[in-house]
């Protein structure tokens, strides 16, 4: 299921690379011709092989544009912060309760990975006019109250990781991040799988970011616990 995922999260990012990688003819030929009647800059849309350059007359130019963010997005980034705040809340228990510096290792490049990323998300909700979270919810999904985020630990698991001390601890916080991660891997997934969203050049930078972070995590993670048994 995993593999699957990852498979077509790679052919979604193709397609929005290849999105993109059409402007580039546009853009590199606008720059090269600056000079037209009235002084008005011409943009020049190449022709094929044999066949000679044209102008792109106002209403051709106005939908050459780069990708725009929708609510889909927004969602994305609002849910994400929710989601590493949790995973920000695992790490900060490492300290008193792991007996080995492996985990406080992990830990620490987590939380400083997420907090840098939770930063980031606020800035580009709050550049686009969109709302960021005030402070912490209970993680769950808008559209059914009674269903967890991909991934999030309930209060229950947070609770009983919080009790656990020594190598206890160690194996409940390792399942409970590659949960946690995994959560993160579908999320991600799912905003690629939403027609239009995912397309603008920062939130599918961040997204495909995550995506590759996290799963290379999760797989550390795996032995780790592994090594725990």
């Amino acid at each position: 299921m995993l593999i699957l995922c990852r498979s077509n999260l790679i052919q979604r990012s193709i397609q929005v690379v290849n999105k993109t990688l059409l402007l580039a003819p546009f853009l590199t030929l606008a720059c090269l011709s600056a000079s037209a009647t009235n002084g008005e800059p011409r943009v020049l849309q190449a022709g094929a092989p044999g066949e000679g350059s044209r102008s792109l007359n106002t209403q051709e130019l106005s939908s050459i544009v780069q990708p725009s963010h929708n609510q889909a997005d927004v969602d994305f980034m609002q849910g994400m912060i929710h989601h590493h705040n949790q995973a920000l809340e695992m790490t900060s228990l490492i300290e008193t309760r792991t007996q080995g510096t492996e985990l406080s290792d992990l830990g620490r490049r987590i939380k400083i990975s997420q907090e840098d990323e939770v930063v980031f998300m606020r800035r580009w909700l709050s550049t686009r006019g969109e709302g960021t979270p005030a402070g912490e919810m209970d993680h769950r999904t808008n559209d059914n109250p009674d269903m967890l985020m991909p991934g999030m630990l309930s209060h229950e698991e947070m609770d009983s990781l919080s009790r656990a001390t020594g190598l206890s601890f160690d194996r409940l916080f390792l399942e409970g991040m590659i949960k946690h991660h995994q959560g993160a891997l579908t999320m991600v997934a799912n905003l690629f799988n939403t027609s239009g969203a995912g397309e603008e050049p920062e939130i599918f930078q961040f997204a495909y970011h995550v995506d590759s972070d996290q799963y290379i995590e999760i797989e550390r993670m795996t032995a780790m616990l592994e090594a725990r048994r």
